[in-house]
């Protein structure tokens, strides 16, 4: 099992930024791609943006786009989640996520093998 680790999360106002990173600690990890969900009190874990390393392709749920942007580094087994004009509604632990292989569902839980503990974003009105 490889641990995923995620930081960067906490307090911020409606219209600020953050910063989430995840790291994979296994020296010789290699992905296919990873990804970020995030689940809100009482609602069910969704996709948020994920990165493919072949050819560097990104993915986003349509409620982000223009906002949030991924970006890793697969050498390093690191992927960010940069979070601008935060809402309220961004409110949720943020967890990074790792697969071993591709596929065309990457916005399914299903489909990613690693997961990371989370981190808290909350965002005030």
């Amino acid at each position: 099992q490889v641990p995923l680790v995620e930081s960067g999360g906490g307090l911020v106002q409606a219209g600020g930024s953050l910063r989430l990173s995840c790291a994979a600690s296994g020296r010789t990890f290699n992905s296919y791609g990873m990804a970020w969900f995030r689940q809100a009190p009482g609602k069910v874990r969704e996709f948020v943006a994920a990165i493919r390393w072949i050819g560097g392709r990104t993915y986003y749920a349509e409620f982000v786009k223009g906002r949030f942007t991924i970006s890793g580094d697969n050498a390093e087994n690191t992927v960010y989640l940069q979070m601008n004009s935060l809402k309220p509604e961004d409110t949720a632990v943020y967890y990074c996520a790792a697969r071993d292989r591709g596929g065309s569902s990457y916005d399914a839980r299903s489909v990613y093998d690693y997961w990371g503990q989370g981190t808290q974003v909350t965002v005030s009105s």
